[in-house]
């Protein structure tokens, strides 16, 4: 009997030793770990650690391209936006002084990286080194969109993306090159006959739907998560460009096919035009970038660009559109102040407003206010000498950048329909 009783105190105590591990576990799972931060959201990191899959694929590819000297800086949306939540720790963090993964080990496909092409001084071997510290890579090519209408250059390709693989995470490389107006460009990510598919979820992808442009950031290191990497000074700026970016080019072919059948204006009379007229288009974007205020190109300035990607020298003036929502009171006054006296001031804010003002040379700056309504777009035009109102409608449409006499502007990206809403159809 008394055998009996000590096997059962043995087991009962073995129980209760199993209960009590099994609630230790459960208390540190669902308790302590989320107070010392195991069980954070994805936007606060997690305590995956620094043998999370993400983490070494970026840890990697930072010892790829510090050792081979490739300018690389870090452009991925979702940790930039992390970092500028959490700048201080970020600024306060040396190198191997942190305890916890928080950024790069948020669970995601792809970590983005930009490479300053123009910086790119040893492609050469890129690639090999890279497969043999067991990345697999792809590199995206395309015609440089810049020499289009040159035949003896237009098939030169230039790198676009490059794709790095480790394990199940990617980095993806986007190649930005150095545009006239210093800006930086980086081109779309089409994938050739040729190309797995499979090889990483593409749709995913956060750069290379389209062209894009952005303002060239000024960079500073700092260590994350125990790296050091290159960032964009002001992260939320890149950030907030990110959805805005998209560019299209000039078409260059049609343009030159322009001049093959129409000669391009070369007299004395129309240089010293395109020289003021340009002048007074980057007087112009400097104000009204210094004011906050977007503006794309209208009217015929815009139609010069799509054209024949120059300024019309018959045209006289340069004409500039702003939604009626960007409008600032003391829009006269910034021009003024610029050296720009006001000409003409039409209608009103709250209808049809429009401005003029007199640039040097005789050359004047036009600007259209545009107004919203549910299915399209209008602005207002009244005629100097008889005081004549009109009413030009538009369908609506949204803005890309461009590249415009050596500077990064805005015009309409469905151009055709607005240039056709002002001019007619174009042949």
């Amino acid at each position: 009997m008394s055998r009996i009783n000590k096997n059962v105190v043995l087991a009962l105590l073995t129980l209760t030793s199993s209960a009590f591990l099994l609630f230790q576990l459960y208390y540190y799972k669902h308790y302590l770990s989320t107070r010392n931060g195991a069980g954070l959201s994805k936007s606060k990191g997690s305590r995956i650690g620094f043998d999370s899959t993400q983490w070494r694929a970026v840890k990697k590819f930072i010892m790829l391209t510090s050792n081979q000297n490739v300018p690389v800086f870090l452009i991925d949306p979702l940790i930039l936006e992390l970092i500028n939540k959490n700048f201080e720790q970020v600024k306060n963090t040396s190198q191997g002084s942190i305890s916890q993964c928080t950024f790069f080990c948020v669970p995601r496909d792809f970590t983005a990286f930009a490479l300053q092409y123009h910086l790119w001084k040893n492609e050469e071997g890129w690639f090999r080194i890279a497969e043999n510290m067991g990345f697999q890579c792809l590199k995206i090519e395309s015609k440089d969109p810049r020499l289009d209408g040159i035949d003896s250059l237009s098939g030169t390709e230039i790198p676009l993306h490059y794709i790095c693989k480790l394990a199940a995470h990617a980095i993806h490389l986007v190649v930005f090159h150095e545009r006239s107006g210093n800006y930086l460009w980086h081109g779309h990510l089409r994938l050739k006959e040729h190309i797995d598919r499979k090889f990483v979820p593409f749709r995913k992808l956060q750069f290379g739907r389209y062209p894009g442009a952005f303002d060239r950031p000024e960079l500073q290191q700092v260590t994350v998560d125990g790296l050091e990497v290159l960032i964009p000074k002001d992260p939320m700026h890149f950030v907030e460009e990110v959805p805005h970016s998209r560019f299209i080019e000039c078409r260059y072919k049609e343009a030159r096919a322009f001049f093959q059948q129409y000669l391009d204006d070369n007299t004395v009379e129309a240089m010293a035009f395109r020289k003021s007229a340009k002048e007074l288009l980057q007087l112009a974007a400097k104000t009204l970038n210094k004011l906050g205020v977007p503006f794309w190109l209208s009217s015929g300035t815009c139609l010069g660009w799509y054209r024949q990607c120059n300024i019309i020298p018959y045209s006289k003036d340069v004409d500039l559109g702003i939604f009626i929502q960007d409008y600032k009171s003391d829009i006269i006054l910034a021009f003024q102040d610029a050296g720009l006296p006001l000409k003409h001031k039409f209608g009103k804010v709250e209808d049809s407003l429009e401005l003029s003002f007199q640039g040097k040379d005789d050359v004047k700056l036009d600007i259209f206010f545009f107004y919203e309504e549910t299915d399209h777009m209008w602005n207002g035009g009244t005629q100097a000498k008889t005081g004549k109102k009109f009413k030009y409608l538009f369908p609506k449409f949204t803005l890309c950048w461009t590249e415009f006499v050596d500077m990064k502007v805005h015009v309409p990206c469905e151009t055709l329909e607005y240039i056709e809403a002002n001019y007619g159809t174009q042949t």
